[in-house]
């Protein structure tokens, strides 16, 4: 009998996942004066591109047409989810973003749903949405953040339905680093120009955002293939659904934002509905069960 060479549990590996992609997007964050929201993500994409390129060296021979649009798709929700999703953190806290956010493999989980359990999944995130949108000190939270972290969560929703899709067609990390050069060649364009002139007056920032690339894609990517040889999809999935809080946390530590008592309320609806989704959603029948990635 062959012994485990993975010693670590395969839920502390997907909690390592999550804690590596939100406190790299904090990292992200805090350089936001210097390159912008989309230079950010320009510069984050292109080094996970190179990286995953380099080290999976994807084998594209014999792929179809329909594999490639489905590759297409899957690298059109990787770009949108992560350039909204900066665009987004930009202007509201970044615990916020990402439960906005959450909703997209949320609506993915219940889609087609009549059952009374599942709608009321819905209806526990919809009032932790409106909650959102309180402020303990009177105010509100920029309306187009929120709408920008909505549509991060569509992007992310698409995300799931492709690659779910794709399934067979494509080895899942070779269509995963094709996908990753596509969102590339989409949003460098974007943010080329602020990312440009940063780095002229500040090269370090290239070293730095490849380590941000390393611990928002490379790191999580790789712990959350060892996990799930291991756990259930199900049991990863929920797991997952705790990215929130965690980006809460990297929030208050890196970019010291503070959240008030009714949106930490919110935050947490949102996390059980989705993990009651998940959990106690029911099992799919038309192909693979989609897989939340540790993305944000």
């Amino acid at each position: 009998m062959t012994r485990d060479r993975t010693p670590v549990p395969p839920a502390a590996l997907a909690v390592t996942a999550i804690v590596s992609v939100q406190f790299g997007n904090a990292i992200a964050g805090s350089f936001f004066d210097q390159v912008g929201p989309l230079g950010a993500a320009a510069l984050r994409l292109g080094f996970a591109a190179a990286i995953l390129l380099a080290v999976i060296r994807p084998r594209v021979r014999g792929w179809d047409r329909r594999t490639w649009l489905g590759v297409a798709a899957l690298g059109a929700g990787l770009a949108g989810m992560n350039a909204l999703i900066y665009l987004a953190i930009d202007r509201i806290p970044l615990g916020v973003a990402v439960t906005i956010e959450l909703l997209g493999p949320l609506a993915v989980a219940v889609a087609g749903t009549r059952r009374a359990r599942d709608l009321a999944w819905v209806a526990l995130a919809a009032l932790g949405v409106v909650l959102l949108g309180l402020d303990g000190d009177g105010g509100s939270l920029d309306p187009l953040g929120l709408l920008l972290a909505a549509g991060a969560a569509a992007f992310w929703a698409l995300y799931i339905v492709a690659s779910a899709r794709l399934g067979p067609r494509a080895r899942g990390v070779d269509g995963l680093a094709m996908a990753m050069l596509v969102a590339a060649l989409v949003v460098v364009p974007l943010g080329a120009a602020p990312a440009a002139t940063a780095v002229g007056a500040q090269p370090v920032l290239l070293l730095t955002f490849a380590g941000i690339a390393v611990l928002t894609s490379a790191v999580p990517y790789a712990l959350e293939f060892l996990a799930l040889k291991r756990m259930p999809t199900r049991v990863f999935g929920v797991l997952s659904s705790l990215g929130p809080a965690v980006a809460a946390l990297a929030g208050l530590v890196v970019l010291g934002q503070l959240l008030t008592g009714i949106q930490l309320i919110a935050i947490a609806l949102v996390i059980a509905a989705s993990i009651g989704a998940v959990a106690f959603g029911r099992p799919r029948r038309d192909g693979p069960e989609p897989v939340v990635p540790p993305l944000g």
